[in-house]
């Protein structure tokens, strides 16, 4: 039984990876499902403080994935109808037009909302960018996590 835990845990790490860049699978959930399922063998046993940590991270890390493309669009110079155009667009991506909607919603919605805040193109060009931007940079994150849960994985099962 503990090989199979071990190599679905293994599984779901590299499914974790693929989630990394593709918008519509959770790719650090299932990173934690997969320390859990490697927990879960006579093999490892990572102390409990780590595992209610590893969620934490999770669960900050998923919400920040919504919050850092308007953040890095403010950067930009996003005016708020900027950053809060971003976070719709992200959101409505996500429920109505996934997998891409997720990666452009911010960038349009960056861009409708400087539109609307009376910016004009180029700055509203300016603002998509820095939501695009952040998106990239909310990727890269996820990924490091990724290589992060990859080191314990590999470490838990060297003898």
């Amino acid at each position: 039984m503990d090989i199979f835990l071990i190599l679905l845990s293994g599984l779901c790490l590299l499914i974790a990876y693929v989630g990394c860049v593709v918008p519509v699978l959770p790719g650090l959930p299932f990173a934690y499902i997969g320390m859990l399922l490697l927990q879960a063998t006579d093999k490892v046993h990572f102390p409990a403080l780590l595992l209610w940590g590893w969620l934490a991270i999770v669960v900050v890390a998923q919400v920040l994935d919504y919050f850092i493309p308007a953040w890095t669009a403010r950067l930009f110079g996003s005016s708020q109808w900027g950053s809060r155009g971003c976070i719709a667009g992200g959101i409505a991506g996500f429920l109505f037009f996934p997998p891409w909607g997720i990666v452009i919603g911010p960038f349009i919605g960056a861009f409708i909302g400087e539109l609307i805040d009376g910016n004009d193109a180029a700055q509203a060009l300016k603002s998509g960018v820095g939501a695009f931007l952040g998106f990239i940079t909310g990727t890269l994150f996820k990924l490091a996590l990724c290589v992060y849960f990859s080191y314990y994985y590999i470490t838990a099962l060297l003898p």
